[in-house]
């Protein structure tokens, strides 16, 4: 959520910055609520202040004996029109409070400005595709030769876009996720942590899924229900738990930065999204994904986000698996974000590079949601933190990269070296 004296002093200024992300901003409507409000914020004080001074006339008339009736009658009816007004102000402020929520964040000033991911700017690549000299299958192709992907089962059990896996491509698929989490906690400097894979509606309107993204969730009630602790969602990222930890904390900055990670299921509706990816592991309702959440002090954002994105980038570059870093274009970014990179590993079968980690800076857009503050020990005043996360990285999608880059000609799949351990020393899968 986007600081609200921003909005107020500098709606014109706010709303040339979203512009270059497409979003457009009614600042007249703004204007003309906020004028309201400071009708009603008078008028609510002034009511306040005057029922105040006549209650206390009460006490005074009946100290001398005089008739209080008159008096009595003119509270009672003072306190009706502050009932009303503070009724009507609480109205217009919900009514603020929900523009609000709608609004993303404003990108960093060196955003490349664009519509979509078309215009996106690509920043650096490593490794280099591998040229076969036989046809190359795809990871469906390969994992029915090895029994190990059954899409056909898992569209028994629950529908599309889920799978089934089976063996040593299960084997290998929790491998990749030990080999993560491993690398990020005991070189990265992330303390491992098990989530909730249900969380409630505060803890995604903390990190901006809620109001705007509630059709990409899974629900276990209808929304329209009325909201109680029952009202859950699985969870679309570890990012939504991870994040909310801080939610109503006042951090020491001498215990910055935080940095977390998780292996968690993620779960999303795809809406949107039909006829896109329809074969294979790339879009799924449910997939796994390592997740990378660093709290830190403002002036360490953007520092943290390079550093994130490297983490990310490191998992790749151990798996010997060719990708190239773009950094998203303003049209492109994600809701909450301010400034972000893609890394997109190659994939053999569609000759193209396919996203598999999304590292972004969310600058105090959901510590301003959440009130995730940090305090000084020689500062009594607090500020808002603010929160990065990243993928680090998708699962699914990186057994997808390992199985079709490291495919051999008799549709063997060979190991990468640093997950053999993980593996019990197994050098092939076939």
């Amino acid at each position: 959520m986007l600081d609200p004296n921003l909005l107020r002093t500098e709606p014109d200024a706010v709303a040339e910055k979203l512009a270059r992300r497409g979003f457009k901003l009614d600042v007249d409507k703004l204007r003309a609520l906020e004028e309201r409000r400071k009708v009603l914020q008078v008028q609510t004080e002034n009511l306040q202040a005057e029922r105040n001074s006549r209650s206390k006339s009460i006490g005074q008339a009946k100290a001398r004996g005089e008739d209080i009736e008159p008096l009595r009658l003119e509270v009672n009816k003072l306190g009706e029109q502050l009932d009303a007004a503070k009724t009507e102000l609480d109205a217009l402020l919900a009514e603020i409070r929900d523009i609000a929520l709608t609004i993303p964040n404003i990108p960093h000033d060196d955003v490349p400005a664009g519509r979509d991911e078309n215009d996106n700017v690509e920043v650096s690549r490593w490794g280099t595709p591998r040229e076969f000299d036989f046809d190359v299958r795809d990871h469906v192709t390969l994992g029915e030769m090895h029994g190990g992907l059954d899409f056909a089962a898992a569209v028994k059990l629950t529908g599309s876009r889920f799978v089934v896996m089976k063996g040593q491509l299960a084997r290998l698929h929790r491998a990749l996720a030990q080999f993560m989490l491993d690398l990020h906690t005991e070189q990265h400097g992330y303390s491992e942590n098990y989530v909730p894979y249900l969380v409630n509606q505060d803890t995604l309107y903390g990190t901006g899924q809620l109001p705007k993204f509630a059709g990409d969730l899974f629900h276990t009630r209808p929304l329209e229900e009325e909201a109680d602790s029952s009202n859950y969602a699985l969870i679309p990222t570890a990012e939504v738990p991870l994040t909310n930890l801080v939610r109503d904390e006042i951090i020491d900055e001498d215990d910055l930065p935080i940095k977390m990670t998780a292996h968690t299921p993620c779960f999303r509706s795809e809406a949107g999204s039909y006829g896109r990816d329809t074969r294979g592991l790339i879009r799924m309702h449910q997939f796994d994904k390592v997740e990378m959440v660093q709290i830190v002090r403002p002036e360490d954002s953007m520092a943290a986000l390079e550093e994130m994105t490297g983490h990310a980038e490191k998992v790749l570059q151990l798996l010997g698996l060719p990708y190239r870093k773009v950094a998203l274009c303003t049209g492109d970014m994600g809701f909450s974000a301010c400034k972000t990179y893609d890394l997109e590993v190659w994939v053999p079968a569609q000759n193209t590079y396919r996203e598999i980690s999304s590292c972004s800076n969310v600058w105090d857009f959901q510590a301003r949601r959440m009130q995730a503050r940090c305090r000084s020990k020689s500062d009594k005043k607090t500020r808002l933190v603010h929160t990065l996360n990243g993928s680090g990285l998708a699962v699914g999608r990186t057994l997808v990269a390992v199985m079709e880059n490291y495919q051999q000609a008799d549709g063997h799949i060979a190991i990468p070296e640093v997950l053999r351990p993980y593996m019990r020393g197994l050098e092939f899968i076939g």
